[in-house]
């Protein structure tokens, strides 16, 4: 028998049109925290930290949430991220923080999420999801490494820290779902002043700069 997957019927971003300003533009700015790096088989999320960044300004708008992950947090993970086992454990479970997430981003009318090296927290959530049996509905999401590489082509990727010191933008707490997600806040704001003066001030422009083949940017 095949099971149908079910959605979560939450607005994840407000679809706004190609020639809106990006100081118009509103965006949810987050990251996760997972027990380690294979989230597809053993590895579980244990927490989600988002920001609000509107109108080029980053805001106090916040959103945090330890998560259960049904399981031991390794050691050195907890000395990466300074999580306690006893933090996580009692916490919501993947799917009930997924959801105080998305509620964060739809109350908050969000044109789209940003995040730096993305593509491994959108992992974290469609598995996570999965596990639950429901699909994960992509919004339009912009990695700041995109933005970063269209600016300096032949740079390799680094470290969140390495580019934040690198254009002059603020540094909170590493390896904290929340410091991070403030940290790849302000460095989106200096992003968005260098490719403005390089014309590129729309959010189509955005999406033209950071547009991959594999269409990982959809309306």
């Amino acid at each position: 028998m095949f099971w149908k997957k079910k959605c979560l019927h939450y607005q994840l971003n407000n679809q706004m049109p190609l020639d809106t300003p990006l100081n118009e533009m509103r965006f949810t700015v987050f990251d996760t925290e997972t027990t380690g790096f294979a989230v597809g088989s053993k590895d579980r999320m244990i927490e989600i930290g988002a920001v609000q960044v509107d109108g080029m300004k980053v805001t106090d708008n916040t959103f945090q949430t330890y998560v259960d992950p049904g399981r031991n947090i390794p050691q050195e993970i907890m000395n990466l991220t300074g999580i306690r086992q006893n933090q996580v454990n009692g916490a919501p479970n993947a799917l009930e923080a997924i959801e105080a997430f998305y509620q964060f981003v739809e109350k908050n009318d969000s044109g789209g999420w940003v995040g730096h090296y993305l593509a491994f927290d959108i992992l974290v959530l469609k598995k996570e999801l999965q596990r639950y049996k429901y699909t994960f509905d992509e919004p339009l999401y912009i990695d700041t490494l995109d933005v970063i590489g269209y600016l300096n082509p032949s740079w390799d990727m680094r470290d969140l820290t390495h580019y934040a010191l690198q254009f002059g933008s603020k540094i909170f707490e590493r390896h904290s779902a929340l410091g991070d997600a403030l940290t790849t806040a302000h460095l989106l704001i200096e992003l968005f002043h260098h490719i403005g003066d390089r014309g590129k001030s729309t959010l189509g422009d955005l999406v033209e700069i950071t547009r991959k083949d594999n269409g990982k940017i959809t309306f």
